[in-house]
């Protein structure tokens, strides 16, 4: 039983490193025609102050929502005692767990700096964090919003979502603290984080039940 879930996460694994290596494939070659920040310059510099505004809030409500939908579930498990509700909300605090792992570990062992640093023409308008490569912001975004995808797939849910998670990355690249290669990888490893601890609750669930028998 043990190597048969050692074989599945490895299988897993190799999905999820697919994807972050096709995403870094796509951001060194974006580096290396400057299309980085040729896209990112016409964006970060029209400015409006509904922009300023609406950017601003929207990038600072990431981290409310990526508390308030794993709570929203585990708070409506616990009234209804419905156990598979608060079994999501510990899948979708897990997918987020590993989005931020994976997340800070790629800008330690990357070291990119901030747009703005590295361009004097790219104007400020957050604060960054530590390193620039991939975006923390799009990354938990987009971690939550693929949760909430597999968990609920309709459409009114799916289309807000990862609207709203689109939304978080265009703020940044806005703000002038990501390079759309940041976004994008970032956007990569949220949604693999997720559909990895997805898959991994829905493997467990199957060997739970088949123990049962």
């Amino acid at each position: 039983m043990q190597s048969l879930f050692i074989n599945n996460m490895i299988m897993y694994l190799k999905k999820i490193f697919i994807f972050f290596f096709v995403g870094l494939c796509l951001s060194f070659y974006a580096n290396g025609q400057n299309i980085d920040i040729n896209i990112l310059k016409p964006i970060n510099q029209s400015e409006t102050n509904f922009k300023n505004n609406f950017f601003k809030a929207t990038a600072q409500s990431v981290t409310i929502f990526n508390i308030v939908a794993p709570a929203s579930l585990l708070t409506a498990g616990i009234i209804r005692h419905d156990k598979q509700l608060q079994k999501n909300a510990a899948y979708m605090i897990g997918g987020f767990v590993v989005s931020s792992i994976v997340t800070q570990s790629m800008k330690r062992i990357i070291k990119r700096d901030r747009p703005y640093i590295t361009y004097p023409s790219i104007i400020k308008r957050d604060v960054g964090g530590s390193y620039s490569f991939p975006s923390g912001h799009t990354s938990a975004a987009f971690c939550t919003a693929t949760s909430l995808s597999l968990l609920f797939p309709k459409w009114f849910v799916i289309a807000p979502s990862y609207l709203y998670a689109a939304t978080v990355g265009y703020a940044r690249l806005y703000q002038g603290v990501h390079y759309p290669s940041d976004v994008l990888v970032g956007a990569l490893v949220g949604a693999g984080s997720a559909w990895l601890s997805y898959k991994v609750e829905k493997w467990m669930d199957k060997k739970h039940k088949q123990n049962k028998i």
